[in-house]
């Protein structure tokens, strides 16, 4: 897959664009910002204001690099529908601010919890990812890659089919969980184990 450099500069922009955001805040920023959360959404774990303005954009930043050239070294990459590969493009970034927004609305008093942030960011996701695919062929890197899907492309397809409608669902599920705050952790845990579940346990059933 040929790189396509304008668009991966302008979603680098995107993903760094929170350090410029972070410098103008710094004044008002702590010593310690959260940058470590657990399953309830509270902080614990601090990193200094320096590592989480201008550290964790730049890992992110090194991150979608590495994902984009392995992407274009898939030997199969013609397979990736082209929207799927600009999908591609663009996960690190919207990653990237939400999950900067959240450490400096946590940091400055805006909000005491990550999350009705982060379920927002991972219903979105879901829904777009599982909107895609479907339309995703058999490649090494982008999809179900299993051993019984990589070496049958109806087990493939049909997998994507399904994953693709669970995804859609479990985003919008997360989406509203994370909105109406209804025991958070019991339906992220249960929506990511069936998501990843069935996929799997359909294909391998499919192989049989």
């Amino acid at each position: 897959m040929k790189i396509r450099k304008k668009l991966l500069l302008i979603t680098a922009i995107i993903i760094l664009l929170p350090i410029l955001v972070g410098s103008l805040l710094w004044s008002d920023l702590p010593d310690k910002l959260p940058t470590h959360f657990n399953l309830f959404g509270k902080a614990n774990g601090y990193s200094s204001k320096a590592e989480a303005v201008y550290f964790l954009p730049l890992l992110m930043l090194a991150v979608h690099l590495v994902t984009i050239v392995l992407v274009s070294l898939d030997s199969k990459s013609q397979n990736i529908n082209s929207k799927v590969k600009v999908l591609v493009y663009w996960i690190i970034p919207i990653i990237s601010c939400f999950t900067m927004t959240a450490i400096y609305a946590l940091s400055l008093g805006y909000t005491d919890s990550y999350q009705t942030i982060f379920s927002l960011l991972l219903g979105i996701l879901l829904i777009a990812i599982g909107n895609y695919l479907p339309k995703v062929r058999q490649n090494y890197t982008v999809g179900i890659r299993l051993p019984w899907t990589l070496n049958d492309e109806e087990n493939w397809n049909k997998t994507h089919r399904l994953t693709g409608r669970l995804w859609v669902i479990g985003g919008f599920i997360v989406l509203i969980n994370g909105l109406l705050k209804f025991s958070f952790v019991i339906v992220l845990i249960a929506a990511l184990l069936i998501l990843t579940a069935v996929p799997i346990a359909y294909s391998y059933w499919l192989s049989k």
